[in-house]
This record gives C-alpha cells, sequence and structure tokens, in this order.
C-alpha cells in the first residue's frame, strides 16, 4: 500500500447553473471546470483518480504538492468567477488527507479516502480542510497558513479526527494562524484566559450559559434553552457542550448548521456533524448566510484567569 495525500475538489452552486443554462450548457460548463481542476492538479504531480460529475478525485505522492495544488485551485478560481452573475457562480471546496491507500481497477480506497471526501462535504464554499497528518508533513520552512479547528466528528468514522482550515487567501492577516512549528509557553506569561461560559444572542434575545450549564440546544422547541421561530429551524437544531477543554457546537437539524468566524469570511458547513467553537462568531440555522434572511446566532466567550505554574 502507498502512502499519498487525497484531495477532493468539488464545486458548490451546480444546481443553480443547471436553472440558468439548462442541461447542455451547464453541462459543459462544469466538465470545462472539472477538467481544469484535474490540469491544475498533474501539473503538481498529481494522479486524477476519477471525475465525479461536478467533482474530482485526485491523489499526491508528495505531501506539499497537494497543498500547493490546493491553493492554488482556490486562488486562480476566486479570481476567474470574480465577475461572474452570482447565479453562476461556482465556488470550490477541498477536502485532504494523508495516509495509505489501495488502488484497483481505476479506482483507490482506504480511510484517507473516505476522509477527504467528508472533509470536502464539510467545508464551505471556498474553504480547504485538511487532516493533522497533511500539516504535520508540510516543509518547517513551509509558508502555508492555516487555522486547527480541534478533534471534529465524522459520520461512519469511530475516532474523531483533527481537522485544520488551510488559509490561502493573500489578504488574511498572517499573524492570526498557527505555522508549522513547535508551540512552548512563554515563561514572561503569568496568566493565560479559560472560557467559563457562552453567550449566544439572536435579534433581543441574549442568555449566557455557564460551562456547567452546558449541553444547550438551540431551537424551535419551547423546551430548548435557546429558541428561535423560524420554520427553517429544527425543534432541537443545534446542541452546545463543552468537552475537553473547548466548546463543541453539533449540528442535529434536518436542513444544516453554518459556522464562520470573526476573524475570517471561511464558512464551516455541518451536517450532523460538528466543529469547535475556536473565538466568537456566527452560527447560521437552516440556511446559508447567503441568505440574507436566515435566522443567525451569535456567539462570545467569557473568561477567567488561569495561572500558569513556573515549575
Amino acid at each position: 500500500m502507498a502512502e499519498v495525500t487525497v484531495v477532493f475538489a468539488d464545486l458548490t452552486g451546480s444546481t443553480g447553473v443547471f436553472e440558468s443554462l439548462g442541461n447542455a450548457k451547464a453541462t459543459q460548463a462544469i466538465t470545462r471546470l472539472t477538467q481544469w481542476i484535474g490540469r491544475v492538479c498533474e501539473a503538481h504531480c498529481g494522479q486524477v483518480i476519477k471525475y465525479l460529475g461536478d467533482g474530482v478525485l485526485i491523489i499526491f505522492p508528495h505531501n506539499p504538492d497537494a497543498v500547493e495544488a490546493a491553493t492554488e485551485l482556490q486562488r486562480v478560481h476566486q479570481e476567474r468567477i470574480r465577475n461572474w452573475p452570482e447565479a453562476l457562480k461556482m465556488r470550490l471546496q477541498v477536502g485532504m488527507a494523508r495516509g495509505e491507500i489501495v488502488e484497483h481497477d481505476g479506482d483507490c480506497y482506504g480511510d484517507a479516502v473516505n476522509v477527504a471526501s467528508r472533509l470536502s462535504d464539510l467545508s464551505g464554499p471556498e474553504q480547504i480542510l485538511a487532516t493533522d497528518l497533511v500539516i504535520q508533513q508540510l516543509p518547517g520552512d513551509s509558508l502555508v497558513r492555516f487555522r486547527c479547528l480541534g478533534a471534529i466528528e465524522l459520520r461512519g468514522r469511530s475516532e474523531s479526527c483533527v481537522v485544520h482550515r488551510i488559509e490561502w487567501q493573500s489578504e488574511v492577516m498572517s499573524e492570526l494562524f498557527t505555522l508549522p512549528a513547535t508551540l512552548t509557553q512563554s515563561p514572561f506569561a503569568k496568566t493565560a484566559a479559560r472560557p467559563s461560559s457562552i453567550e449566544l444572542s439572536s435579534l433581543d434575545v441574549s442568555a449566557a450559559f455557564t460551562t456547567m450549564e452546558l449541553p444547550v440546544f438551540l431551537g424551535r422547541d419551547p423546551a430548548a434553552q435557546f429558541v428561535l421561530q423560524d420554520p427553517r429551524v429544527s425543534r432541537n437544531h443545534a446542541r452546545i457542550e463543552w468537552r475537553a477543554g473547548k466548546f463543541y457546537l453539533e449540528d442535529v437539524s434536518s436542513y444544516g448548521t453554518w459556522v464562520r468566524f470573526s476573524d475570517s469570511s471561511a464558512i464551516i458547513a455541518l451536517r450532523r456533524q460538528e466543529c469547535v467553537l475556536l473565538q466568537e462568531g456566527e452560527i447560521a440555522l437552516g440556511a446559508p448566510f447567503e441568505d440574507f434572511t436566515v435566522p443567525t446566532v451569535s456567539f462570545k466567550f467569557h473568561t477567567v484567569p488561569l495561572a500558569w505554574s513556573n515549575s
């Protein structure tokens, strides 16, 4: 078995393109884009395994080549569609995983294939999600910026997976992101902040919950701890819990949940999945943020000092 980096690159918004252009023209447009994805990846020493309608499955023997290909795809494609009509814009979402695979009869199989596929589904438009091993195998002098989203439960997998969001946008401030280096506690740091509660706000409703009061449900059910009356919100739509020193948001709804953090325009799409709430941001329930009527909940944390030991 060979260890490779598996990349799933999918186009979002193709349904709207079929509605706007009709079957023949939409199929032609999507085919051109997926073939372009394949050519870019092959130029970075990737091997196209198969085309999947509006997506492409590619493997890379060398991990840095895969990351370079994924970031180039996002940069070039974002510029390509900048002036397209909104109804015709198909954005890219990418999932990446490193591991051993088995190639058989023109296809490939293995845990890395399954994880990359799940991460592609989980990622939002213009987003790249990668496993911990993809990040760990970047060279020490790599300039790739990323943010750890913590351990995420993936459907069909018994163990959680540590996931990172690769930040490819050139305008993002680099000091906001973790670089591939060993992190040590500064000897000059005497205190840190430990989250003690999470505050939720929607329109004129606000409520704070301590870590001892979690888990709580957001939903339409009057018994939910944070109630939102909107037909797109499920009776029990999302669950927030405190686990292993972090706040986790889990989607348990019919229509999905979307999360964005205050420091980035990247969006995490959740469908029966969970993510770590790293810092303050917003949650959209039942529809993506692009729908300006979607019910949204802002969240932020309150903290208490945590002393560091000098020993």
